[in-house]
Protein backbone atom coordinates (compact mmCIF):
# COMPACT_ATOMS: atom_id res chain seq x y z
CA UNK A 1 0.00 0.00 0.00
CA UNK A 2 1.19 3.36 -1.27
CA UNK A 3 1.77 5.45 2.02
CA UNK A 4 0.53 9.35 1.15
CA UNK A 5 2.47 12.33 0.64
CA UNK A 6 3.29 14.86 3.12
CA UNK A 7 1.90 18.29 2.65
CA UNK A 8 5.62 19.70 1.66
CA UNK A 9 9.37 19.13 1.64
CA UNK A 10 11.58 21.87 2.91
CA UNK A 11 14.82 21.74 1.78
CA UNK A 12 18.06 23.07 2.40
CA UNK A 13 20.13 24.88 -0.38
CA UNK A 14 23.79 24.97 0.44
CA UNK A 15 25.45 21.37 0.72
CA UNK A 16 21.86 19.08 -0.18
CA UNK A 17 20.32 20.83 -2.79
CA UNK A 18 23.38 22.41 -4.75
CA UNK A 19 26.69 21.53 -3.75
CA UNK A 20 28.33 25.20 -3.21
CA UNK A 21 29.97 24.39 -0.05
CA UNK A 22 33.26 24.32 -2.40
CA UNK A 23 32.59 27.66 -3.86
CA UNK A 24 32.04 29.16 0.24
CA UNK A 25 35.70 27.96 1.27
CA UNK A 26 36.92 29.34 -1.96
CA UNK A 27 35.75 32.90 -1.02
CA UNK A 28 36.61 32.49 2.50
CA UNK A 29 40.17 31.61 2.04
CA UNK A 30 41.75 34.77 -0.07
CA UNK A 31 39.38 36.74 2.23
CA UNK A 32 41.76 35.86 5.45
CA UNK A 33 44.79 35.91 3.28
CA UNK A 34 44.36 39.24 1.57
CA UNK A 35 44.79 40.69 5.37
CA UNK A 36 47.43 38.62 6.60
CA UNK A 37 45.65 35.72 8.27
CA UNK A 38 45.57 31.93 7.62
CA UNK A 39 42.54 29.34 7.04
CA UNK A 40 42.66 26.24 7.36
CA UNK A 41 40.40 23.79 5.56
CA UNK A 42 39.04 22.48 9.31
CA UNK A 43 38.09 26.32 10.21
CA UNK A 44 36.15 26.01 6.66
CA UNK A 45 34.61 23.22 7.55
CA UNK A 46 33.65 24.24 11.13
CA UNK A 47 31.50 27.37 8.97
CA UNK A 48 29.29 24.72 7.00
CA UNK A 49 25.67 25.57 7.95
CA UNK A 50 26.39 28.43 10.44
CA UNK A 51 24.17 31.59 9.90
CA UNK A 52 26.21 33.92 7.94
CA UNK A 53 26.42 36.44 10.79
CA UNK A 54 28.46 33.66 12.89
CA UNK A 55 30.27 32.95 9.57
CA UNK A 56 31.00 36.65 9.43
CA UNK A 57 32.27 36.84 12.94
CA UNK A 58 34.61 34.14 12.82
CA UNK A 59 36.51 35.67 9.68
CA UNK A 60 36.33 38.86 11.76
CA UNK A 61 37.97 36.92 14.16
CA UNK A 62 40.84 35.57 11.73
CA UNK A 63 41.51 39.17 10.98
CA UNK A 64 38.89 40.14 8.37
CA UNK A 65 38.97 44.02 9.42
CA UNK A 66 34.97 44.62 7.78
CA UNK A 67 31.85 44.66 9.39
CA UNK A 68 29.46 41.45 9.11
CA UNK A 69 27.61 43.16 6.64
CA UNK A 70 30.28 43.90 3.96
CA UNK A 71 32.04 40.47 4.75
CA UNK A 72 28.58 38.69 3.88
CA UNK A 73 28.46 40.78 1.08
CA UNK A 74 31.40 39.93 -0.70
CA UNK A 75 30.79 36.31 0.23
CA UNK A 76 27.54 36.06 -1.10
CA UNK A 77 28.98 37.88 -4.63
CA UNK A 78 31.77 35.60 -4.81
CA UNK A 79 29.52 32.10 -4.44
CA UNK A 80 27.89 33.71 -7.29
CA UNK A 81 30.47 34.52 -9.43
CA UNK A 82 31.62 31.09 -9.25
CA UNK A 83 28.07 30.07 -10.04
CA UNK A 84 27.55 32.19 -13.08
CA UNK A 85 31.16 30.69 -14.49
CA UNK A 86 30.57 27.03 -13.73
CA UNK A 87 27.00 26.59 -13.39
CA UNK A 88 25.14 25.45 -10.58
CA UNK A 89 26.45 22.30 -9.15
CA UNK A 90 23.29 19.89 -7.62
CA UNK A 91 23.74 16.84 -5.38
CA UNK A 92 23.24 13.95 -6.61
CA UNK A 93 19.28 13.02 -6.85
CA UNK A 94 18.12 16.27 -5.93
CA UNK A 95 16.58 17.74 -9.15
CA UNK A 96 15.51 14.45 -10.02
CA UNK A 97 13.09 14.37 -6.65
CA UNK A 98 12.60 17.97 -6.36
CA UNK A 99 10.63 17.28 -10.50
CA UNK A 100 8.78 14.23 -8.77
CA UNK A 101 7.52 16.11 -5.91
CA UNK A 102 6.00 18.52 -8.37
CA UNK A 103 4.57 16.23 -10.52
CA UNK A 104 3.57 14.24 -6.98
CA UNK A 105 1.64 17.65 -6.56
CA UNK A 106 3.72 18.12 -3.00
CA UNK A 107 4.26 21.77 -2.08
CA UNK A 108 8.51 22.94 -1.54
CA UNK A 109 9.94 25.50 0.04
CA UNK A 110 13.84 26.22 0.20
CA UNK A 111 15.04 27.00 3.35
CA UNK A 112 18.38 28.57 3.36
CA UNK A 113 20.82 30.40 5.37
CA UNK A 114 21.92 32.36 2.14
CA UNK A 115 20.92 35.74 1.41
CA UNK A 116 17.89 35.65 -0.74
CA UNK A 117 19.29 37.06 -3.78
CA UNK A 118 21.50 34.22 -4.05
CA UNK A 119 18.73 31.53 -3.07
CA UNK A 120 17.16 33.28 -5.90
CA UNK A 121 19.37 33.18 -8.27
CA UNK A 122 20.04 29.48 -8.14
CA UNK A 123 15.93 29.11 -8.35
CA UNK A 124 16.09 30.61 -11.09
CA UNK A 125 18.70 28.49 -13.02
CA UNK A 126 16.05 25.67 -12.20
CA UNK A 127 14.44 24.78 -15.77
CA UNK A 128 11.14 24.26 -13.74
CA UNK A 129 9.39 26.13 -10.62
CA UNK A 130 10.96 23.91 -7.93
CA UNK A 131 9.57 26.09 -4.90
CA UNK A 132 6.40 27.24 -3.69
CA UNK A 133 8.63 29.67 -1.50
CA UNK A 134 11.81 30.64 -0.12
CA UNK A 135 12.60 31.71 3.12
CA UNK A 136 16.53 32.90 2.93
CA UNK A 137 18.60 34.51 6.05
CA UNK A 138 17.30 38.24 5.38
CA UNK A 139 14.04 36.45 5.81
CA UNK A 140 14.37 35.44 9.81
CA UNK A 141 15.10 36.78 13.24
CA UNK A 142 16.53 33.52 14.81
CA UNK A 143 18.71 31.68 11.75
CA UNK A 144 19.49 27.87 12.09
CA UNK A 145 19.80 25.94 14.50
CA UNK A 146 16.56 27.56 15.71
CA UNK A 147 13.61 25.92 14.52
CA UNK A 148 12.00 29.62 12.92
CA UNK A 149 13.01 28.95 9.31
CA UNK A 150 11.29 25.88 9.27
CA UNK A 151 8.03 26.93 11.18
CA UNK A 152 8.38 30.31 8.75
CA UNK A 153 8.26 28.25 5.68
CA UNK A 154 5.24 25.58 6.59
CA UNK A 155 3.42 28.68 7.90
CA UNK A 156 4.01 30.61 4.60
CA UNK A 157 3.20 27.36 2.97
CA UNK A 158 0.01 27.33 4.78
CA UNK A 159 0.72 23.46 6.68
CA UNK A 160 1.27 21.68 9.60
CA UNK A 161 5.12 21.30 10.15
CA UNK A 162 4.14 17.87 12.04
CA UNK A 163 3.06 17.09 8.15
CA UNK A 164 6.55 17.95 6.41
CA UNK A 165 10.03 16.65 5.72
CA UNK A 166 13.20 18.56 5.59
CA UNK A 167 15.90 17.48 4.10
CA UNK A 168 19.57 18.92 5.36
CA UNK A 169 23.35 18.56 4.83
CA UNK A 170 24.83 19.59 8.30
CA UNK A 171 24.41 19.53 12.26
CA UNK A 172 22.84 23.00 12.96
CA UNK A 173 20.05 22.26 9.79
CA UNK A 174 19.41 19.32 11.45
CA UNK A 175 19.11 21.00 14.67
CA UNK A 176 16.80 23.41 13.33
CA UNK A 177 14.64 20.73 11.41
CA UNK A 178 14.44 18.71 14.36
CA UNK A 179 13.67 21.48 16.56
CA UNK A 180 10.83 22.72 14.43
CA UNK A 181 8.96 19.33 14.70
CA UNK A 182 9.43 18.22 10.72
CA UNK A 183 10.07 14.69 10.33
CA UNK A 184 14.14 15.06 9.19
CA UNK A 185 16.50 13.53 6.61
CA UNK A 186 20.32 13.57 6.68
CA UNK A 187 22.08 13.58 4.06
CA UNK A 188 25.60 14.09 4.83
CA UNK A 189 28.32 15.75 2.63
CA UNK A 190 31.15 17.66 4.30
CA UNK A 191 30.14 16.70 7.88
CA UNK A 192 29.18 13.81 9.52
CA UNK A 193 25.66 13.74 10.90
CA UNK A 194 26.02 11.02 13.30
CA UNK A 195 24.37 11.40 16.49
CA UNK A 196 22.31 14.69 15.82
CA UNK A 197 19.50 12.49 15.72
CA UNK A 198 17.84 12.63 12.30
CA UNK A 199 15.10 10.70 11.50
CA UNK A 200 16.95 8.83 8.90
CA UNK A 201 20.58 9.33 7.48
CA UNK A 202 20.77 8.47 3.52
CA UNK A 203 24.47 8.52 1.67
CA UNK A 204 21.91 10.31 -1.64
CA UNK A 205 19.17 11.19 -3.23
CA UNK A 206 20.17 9.02 -5.92
CA UNK A 207 17.12 7.03 -7.09
CA UNK A 208 15.28 8.24 -4.53
CA UNK A 209 12.04 10.05 -5.22
CA UNK A 210 8.41 11.35 -3.96
CA UNK A 211 7.64 7.81 -2.85
CA UNK A 212 10.45 7.05 -0.71
CA UNK A 213 9.86 10.38 1.08
CA UNK A 214 6.23 9.28 1.87
CA UNK A 215 7.66 6.22 3.19
CA UNK A 216 10.18 8.14 5.33
CA UNK A 217 7.12 10.56 6.67
CA UNK A 218 4.80 8.06 7.36
CA UNK A 219 7.13 5.89 9.24
CA UNK A 220 8.16 8.69 11.46
CA UNK A 221 5.18 11.36 11.87
CA UNK A 222 3.45 9.42 14.85
CA UNK A 223 7.08 9.76 16.02
CA UNK A 224 7.82 13.62 16.09
CA UNK A 225 4.14 13.73 17.08
CA UNK A 226 4.01 12.34 20.14
CA UNK A 227 7.51 11.49 20.83
CA UNK A 228 7.40 8.33 23.18
CA UNK A 229 9.38 6.28 20.54
CA UNK A 230 13.03 5.66 20.02
CA UNK A 231 14.70 6.97 16.90
CA UNK A 232 16.08 5.36 13.98
CA UNK A 233 18.68 5.77 11.87
CA UNK A 234 19.18 4.31 8.67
Amino acid sequence: MTSPAPAAVLWDMDGTLVDTEPFWMAAETPLVERFGGTWSHAQALGMVGLALEDSARLLQNAGVPWGVDEIIAHLTDEVLRQLAVQGVPFRPGAREMLADLKRAGVKTALVTMSMRRMALSVVDLIDFPAFDIVVAGDDVARPKPHPDPYLQAAEALGVDILDTVAIEDSPNGLRSALASGAVTLGVPLMVSLDEIGAHALWPSLDGRGAADLAALHAAHAPIVATATEPQETR
